[in-house]
């Protein structure tokens, strides 16, 4: 397995999580034996704000935004996309919540990269299977049901 992993702070996080420990959540969400390139970019309620109003139309930080890439037909290449996450808003939510904040992280990682793989929750149906997928990689990485 093969994975290019950019990862960009976009502000000094204290309390973000190393290197190492994307790599390990990418690393249990993907097939073994496979290619990928993603980058995460750790950003600031502000431009979580910007980039959520842009794309989506919603003028309010966000903890995590998907962006898979979009490669034209016959180019066979490994990229994945980009995620970005909010670093402040993943504390306060973790403490709001009730959770470690690492575990948050996780979750959070695990979700921006399944929307990645092409994962969806729109529908009822399409988010219990994201769901179920989510706290058994969670489970697996010692991490409890973040819905439970």
């Amino acid at each position: 397995m093969a994975i290019e992993l950019d990862l960009q702070r976009a502000g000094c996080f204290a309390n973000a999580p190393s290197d190492a420990q994307f790599e390990a959540w990418v690393t249990a969400a993907l097939e073994p034996d496979s290619d990928a390139e993603l980058t995460i970019r750790l950003v600031d309620r502000e431009e979580s704000r910007g980039l959520n109003r842009s794309y989506r139309g919603k003028d309010r930080e966000t903890n995590v935004l998907s962006f898979p890439a979009d490669l034209p037909d016959g180019v066979d290449l490994p990229l994945l996309g980009d995620i970005v996450i909010c670093a402040p808003l993943v504390e306060d939510e973790a403490l709001e919540q009730g959770k470690r904040v690492e575990d948050h992280w996780a979750h959070l990682t695990l979700h921006g990269l399944l929307h990645l793989l092409g994962y969806d929750h729109v529908e009822e149906s399409e988010a219990e299977v994201m769901e179920a997928l989510e706290t058994s990689l969670l489970a697996g990485l010692g991490i409890a049901d973040p819905y439970g």
